[in-house]
């Protein structure tokens, strides 16, 4: 008997994430003593020391359930961004929350959503998942965002239309204001959802962000996340900031005990730890203006960015893309080829403390053969 007839067909078709190794595989595999990952574009700093107090004295009460909702971490999160009550739903990552936006406002098999290619992977495999229709269309040559093409595929059937920014993997951003104008573009029964997991590090931030000029958008959902500025990424905890009609709707399916004891013990203590939080901010901003100059320096062409990254294609006589991640997994550095997002020309790397910045520039300088 053929078990698989039991799967829907979304799942019997379903290609998963893949994530890259971990730091203690590629220790095994090549044989080193120090990695330095520079390639999912977490906190250079570690993990707030607020944070990490609130985990300890939390972890005598794992035993307790959350309170359903996280209403306390909700109101932390309105109280930091200036937000309306009832606006947060707060997710085991943001990922949950672009999940239940699938699942709460798309009808499948008959409602669609629309994203810029290359996109984040959550926006496809959910999609896919809950048997909506996600169209795409490319980004430009210069990786900026072609809206006029992006609302060509808009129609009455669109209930969510995705721009991150700043945007993953080139660090291109738009300030608020055009983004305001693209959702006032957007057909009535249409959401623009603006995933914001990066604009901690855009400068000015307040240029950038939407969560300032929420409550005056009823058709706009701003995502965020504690996996970068607030260094919580192995807790998983995100939220979505949105209107409270739809944040009614959100708060009723949504699975009660998602977000848990220690993370949302750490996420309260991570908006209270200003501190982190700037030296955080201080230290993307001056290290991604060094790693830019300092790629270039080697040849390279290093992309404008807002976020904690930077994209940049190696020079033309340099080897390939797979010759060079390989040649520096050997030295101990991890940094992401983009064959995966469409780029096969293009690496990423996050932006490390001063030690790591130097440490990547001068093992990429000797895969290159250059003298950086």
């Amino acid at each position: 008997m053929d078990m698989n007839r039991l799967l829907r067909p979304e799942v019997a078709a379903f290609t998963p994430y893949v994530p890259g190794l971990s730091i203690d595989e590629i220790k095994e595999k090549y044989g080193l003593d120090t990695v330095i990952k520079m390639a999912s574009n977490e906190n250079p700093l570690g993990t707030s020391p607020l944070a990490q107090k609130a985990i300890k004295e939390k972890a005598a009460f794992g035993f307790r359930y959350p309170q359903s909702g996280n209403p306390h971490l909700n109101k932390a999160i309105e109280s930091t961004f200036a937000l309306s009550a009832g606006s947060v739903v707060t997710g085991n990552g943001s990922d949950e929350i672009i999940d239940l936006l699938y699942r709460v406002v798309c009808r499948p098999g008959q409602d669609n959503a629309v994203a810029f290619s290359p996109c984040f992977s959550m926006y496809e495999l959910q999609a896919k998942l809950c048997g909506v229709e996600l169209r795409q269309t490319s980004l430009a040559a210069d990786f900026s965002f072609d809206f006029a093409t992006l609302l060509s595929l808009v129609d009455d059937n669109t209930r969510l239309v995705f721009v991150t920014n700043p945007d993953n993997p080139s660090g291109y951003a738009v300030k608020a204001d055009t983004l305001i104008e693209l959702a006032k573009s957007l057909p009535e029964n249409c959401l623009l959802v603006v995933d914001e997991a990066y604009a901690d590090f855009t400068d000015p931030e307040e240029d950038y962000s939407l969560l300032p000029q929420l409550d005056s958008l009823q058709n706009v959902v701003v995502l965020r996340t504690f996996s970068k500025l607030y260094g919580l990424a192995g807790l998983r905890i995100g939220f979505g900031a949105m209107p409270s009609w739809l944040h009614s709707a959100m708060m009723r399916v949504k699975l009660p005990f998602s977000v848990n004891i220690l993370a949302e013990a750490a996420a309260i203590a991570a908006l209270e730890d200003v501190h982190f939080r700037r030296a955080t901010r201080e230290c993307v901003l001056t290290g991604r203006v060094d790693l830019q100059n300092r790629l270039a320096d080697l040849g390279c062409t290093p992309l404008s960015s807002q976020a904690n990254f930077v994209m940049f294609k190696a020079p033309d006589d340099a080897p390939d893309t797979k010759t060079i991640h390989e040649a520096l997994l050997h030295r101990g550095i991890i940094i992401r080829p983009l064959a995966s997002y469409g780029l096969p020309e293009h690496m990423r790397v996050s932006v490390g403390t001063a030690e790591e910045n130097n440490a990547f520039i001068q093992a990429l300088a000797l895969t290159l053969k250059v003298n950086g």
